[in-house]
């Protein structure tokens, strides 16, 4: 028994009998004959085979219109059709006709962490592929530390970082490079008097070698805040009340010359720090506002003995040189004369004798 059918363009036909392959048929009219049976394959689409592929590829005429691509494990294939990204192939056998599309495939080994720099960065984002890799990001204003198996591998820059995803353990370690701020506060000191204080101590500060913040140290941030705290402690210890207030505005720079080394095995390099609050307890603030009066009225005092010491001088020095010249010491007498004559209304004087002599002899009396 025959049959007739017609095979399209861009399509192929497998004739099998008892299950076997027996020859292939490329696109037109063809006959089958009793007990045969025909598949249609589109050559546009992957190849899918029916039966064992090893034993269909014994066929030579099959053979040679297949690329065959095996995929082991650890291992993925990215297919490309035409130049365009198509598929991920993990582990397995596939097979894809030749010569309608032009297919090229690009082999990853998946066991390592670093991808190769061959496959184009928009292919690592597409859905297909992204379940495959892990990604990182570091900010612009970071820098970061790899870490392969937990060992340090190399210190990287800004940007996006992509790696297999597999058992090999992956971390990057960021750190800020900008100037940051560390506040120490409520720090229950005691000065060299023993005078019990609080102090709010700040601290500005930026990473300037990344491996020693992050592989060097372990938490370079707190590190930083127990030295300084210490020195703070040490410094204050140091000064007494008094000597503390008055170098107040002073102190954190001499602190940050005492941690600048140790800051700098750190990793760290502190810019700037200072006393922002001093907080006295409340009979202290007592005790120093007493004192406070007590030297501004001490203070007062002395003002005024200066000026009364300058008033009595003055007065000397004018009677000296009233001694000395006549003509001084009467033009005062008339000066005191006539501040005098201002405040009485009525004066009465006889006819005889000079008048000046006559208020003269009225005032001196």
């Amino acid at each position: 028994m025959l049959n007739h059918f017609n095979i399209k363009a861009n399509k192929t036909g497998l004739v099998f009998k008892n299950g076997k392959l027996i020859r292939v048929l490329s696109s037109g009219y063809h006959w089958t004959f009793f007990g045969e049976s025909i598949e249609i394959h589109d050559m546009t689409q992957p190849f899918y085979a029916s039966a064992d592929l090893n034993i269909m590829l014994r066929n030579q005429d099959l053979a040679a219109m297949l690329e065959v691509i095996e995929v082991k494990d650890g291992e993925i294939v990215l297919q490309f059709a035409n130049g365009i990204f198509k598929e991920v192939l993990t582990a397995g056998r596939y097979a894809f006709w030749k010569g309608i599309l032009d297919y090229t495939f690009t082999k990853a080994d998946i066991s390592t962490v670093f991808i190769d720099q061959q496959i184009p960065k928009y292919v690592l984002e597409t859905v297909k592929v992204r379940a495959f890799i892990r990604k990182f990001v570091v900010a612009s204003t970071d820098a970061g530390i790899l870490f392969i198996d937990g060992k340090f591998e190399k210190q990287v820059v800004s940007g996006t970082y992509a790696f297999w995803a597999n058992s090999t353990s992956v971390e990057i370690k960021t750190v800020d490079l900008r100037t940051q701020h560390l506040e120490i506060s409520g720090q229950e000191l005691l000065t060299k008097d023993k005078a019990g204080l609080r102090i709010n101590f700040f601290v500005r500060f930026k990473v300037t070698d990344v491996i020693k913040a992050l592989v060097a140290n372990k938490e370079h941030e707190k590190q930083l805040y127990i030295l300084m705290q210490l020195a703070l402690r040490e410094s204050v210890g140091a000064l007494a009340l008094d000597e503390l207030l008055s170098k107040k505005e002073t102190l954190g720079s001499e602190i940050i010359a005492i941690v600048s080394e140790k800051a700098n095995e750190l990793g760290v390099e502190v810019s700037d720090a200072g006393i922002r609050d001093v907080i006295l307890p409340g009979d202290m603030k007592d005790i120093m506002n007493q004192v406070l009066v007590a030297e501004k009225k001490a203070q007062a005092n002395i003002i005024m003995r200066r000026e009364e010491t300058a008033s009595t001088r003055s007065l000397l020095n004018t009677a000296k040189l009233m001694e000395e010249n006549t003509m001084l010491f009467k033009l005062k007498e008339m000066e005191y004369v006539e501040k005098i004559a201002e405040k009485i209304n009525n004066i009465s004087l006889s006819g005889s004798g000079q008048i000046v002599d006559q208020l003269k002899q009225i005032f001196v009396k």
